[in-house]
């Protein structure tokens, strides 16, 4: 019984372990970070857009989506 418990427990350590590896693979290269700096690739292309856009939810729904903000719904802000 107590052999059984010892291999079990030592199996969950080699899995928990053996993960902290995978996160290599997600680093970035130095040569893949021209690719990630393309225009494209950024979370707002246009940035004057994302700003427009973020000013009509605003207004339309009186928050802002993620960055919080003080004001209520009477367009008093």
């Amino acid at each position: 019984m107590r052999r059984s418990v010892s291999l079990v427990l030592l199996l969950a350590i080699a899995a928990l372990a053996s993960g902290c590896s995978a996160l290599q693979v997600f680093e970035v290269r130095p040569w893949e970070r021209e690719s990630l700096a393309r225009r494209d690739m950024a979370w707002d292309p246009d940035p004057l857009q994302a700003q427009v856009e973020a000013h009509i939810h605003f207004a339309k729904e009186a928050s802002l989506a993620g960055s919080g903000g003080g004001g209520g719904g009477c367009g008093c802000n």
